[in-house]
């Protein structure tokens, strides 16, 4: 082969090249821009559907119909006041009453007989053995038994711790025959009852015939 016949088709294998490389050809595209157009196509979808799904809470409510706390206080039984040592150990009563059994009754003495709807005053002797004094608001109380209409006759002066009193109940006898029995004992001011002789009360025995 002539060296022509090499030098034509090395310029037509050029041209058949050139003509191939003449086609468009798509740029590379940039990884980076891809990466931040897809993160702002996310980010916007999830804000759109947050939207969507937020719910929307009510204020708390308030409840108007609670009752309204009041503090109210009790009234209470004060217990007996006991007077105590340096060490705080109790050493004695403030009210509490004693006796003697041979000069307890003054006049009524047991048994002693009434006629029907008889009225009659019992008088008892009895020691202050606490260790206060006994004033105003202090009294003999009914405690148990047939009270028989009995009335208390109220205290006249201050009785002293040690000091002896005569206290008495005026009575009406029960209309029906038989042995009646009514028990008194004192009160403070405050409305507690004393201690007498072992816890007893006062008493009265009356026979109605």
């Amino acid at each position: 082969m002539n060296s022509k016949y090499l030098a034509l088709l090395l310029v037509c294998s050029l041209l058949l090249a050139a003509c191939g490389s003449a086609a468009p050809q798509e740029p590379t595209p940039d990884v980076a821009a891809v990466r931040t157009s897809a993160a702002s196509t996310v980010v916007s979808q999830f804000t759109l559907t947050a939207a969507v799904f937020t719910a929307v809470l009510p204020p708390p409510a308030t409840n108007t119909d609670a009752p309204e706390q009041t503090a109210t206080a009790t009234a209470t039984e004060p217990p007996i006041a006991q007077v105590t040592n340096a060490a705080g150990t109790p050493i004695d009563l403030c009210d509490k009453y004693s006796w003697d059994v041979a000069t307890v009754d003054v006049n009524i003495p047991d048994n002693t007989t009434m006629t029907p709807g008889q009225e009659f005053t019992k008088t008892w002797k009895i020691k202050n053995t606490g260790s206060c004094a006994w004033g105003a608001g202090y009294k003999l109380i009914y405690s148990y038994g047939e009270r028989m209409a009995g009335e208390a006759k109220p205290l006249t002066a201050a009785i002293a711790p040690g000091q002896e009193v005569d206290v008495s109940v005026t009575f009406i006898a029960p209309d029906l025959a038989g042995t009646y029995f009514s028990f008194w004992t004192l009160q403070n001011a405050l409305g507690v009852n004393f201690l007498g002789n072992d816890n007893k009360a006062l008493y009265v025995q009356i026979i109605v015939q």
